[in-house]
């Protein structure tokens, strides 16, 4: 019997998971971008943070351990047969989640983060219900959104970064947030949805081989790298003009910098998409999220602490 052999039967043999395998079914390193979302929303709302502390410590557990990490396990599950094929190591189809515990995560994430969202107001618990059921039909046949790269990216965009956003000011606002923090947040998103695309690239064999519709399948790769660079730069063009509208030209400059820097890295992209969409995601995206936390700032002084 050599070693793999071993591992599948003494993972047979497993009637529930060990902490270490619930963990990385959670799939931590996934919480970053609606923590970050949920901290613009904070800061946007122009609260001081030590007014709503508590209020803050829960929304950042809402937002990426429990929010995010029930929209992994959920897809973990609804994913599990393509896993045992594509990648059989992953907790479940390895049977380090054994039977059923896949679903039963799924339905104990969902439950916590409902109770907890429950707890911060009727806005908050609205996002958070609408974000599981997008969550839940992203991944659940027969809806499964995944399968269509508008719609699919479409639903992460909004949940990962609107719907923190919307989430963070709303904690602290205790109620609906204004339009230039719900405009915002919106157009973050929409940038978003060019970011999620560059995520399909490396995945495009397997999508065509599983009937998945991402954008690169849809459009080929060349047309989809030019739209996902599209949609990540057009908002941010509209979020300059708004704040140079709102007499933020410090703020402005600030986003316009970072979109310069972007559109610099994606003329390299776009010479090789395939190759260079990893390179590009994790440069463009850290130059994003800054011009988030800019836009954040520069609307905060219209909150309630000015």
């Amino acid at each position: 019997m050599n070693k793999t052999d071993a591992t599948r039967m003494s993972n047979a043999m497993i009637t529930r998971p060990a902490p270490s395998a619930v963990l990385e079914v959670l799939h931590p390193i996934t919480w970053f971008p609606p923590m970050w979302a949920f901290a613009c929303g904070v800061v946007s709302s122009g609260v001081p943070i030590s007014a709503r502390w508590p209020e803050v410590i829960a929304g950042i557990v809402l937002c990426g351990p429990l929010l995010v990490a029930s929209s992994q396990v959920v897809n973990d599950w609804f994913d599990r047969d393509v896993d045992a094929i594509n990648e059989p190591n992953r907790p479940i189809p390895s049977g380090r989640i054994p039977g059923r515990w896949g679903l039963y995560l799924s339905y104990l994430w969902t439950g916590a983060s409902l109770l907890l969202a429950s707890q911060l107001g009727v806005w908050v618990f609205g996002a958070a219900a609408l974000g599981l059921v997008l969550a839940w039909m992203y991944s659940m046949p027969p809806f499964r959104l995944k399968q269509n790269g508008w719609l699919g990216n479409g639903a992460c965009a909004i949940t990962y970064e609107g719907f923190a956003w919307f989430t963070g000011a709303a904690v602290m606002l205790g109620g609906l947030p204004p339009w230039w923090i719900v405009t915002l947040a919106l157009l973050y998103s929409a940038g978003a949805h060019g970011i999620m695309t560059l995520n399909d690239f490396k995945s495009i064999e397997g999508d065509i081989k599983t009937g998945v519709g991402s954008l690169p399948v849809k459009l080929g790769v060349d047309n989809a790298a030019r739209v996902a660079c599209a949609v990540m730069a057009i908002p941010q063009v509209i979020v300059i003009a708004l704040l140079l509208g709102w007499d933020r030209p410090i703020q402005a400059a600030i986003v316009g910098l970072v979109l310069a820097v972007q559109l610099g890295l994606m003329v390299r992209f776009l010479r090789a998409p395939v190759e260079r969409a990893t390179w590009f995601s994790g440069l463009g995206v850290a130059l994003y999220v800054m011009g988030m936390m800019a836009s954040a700032v520069a609307v905060s002084p219209f909150g309630p602490s000015a």
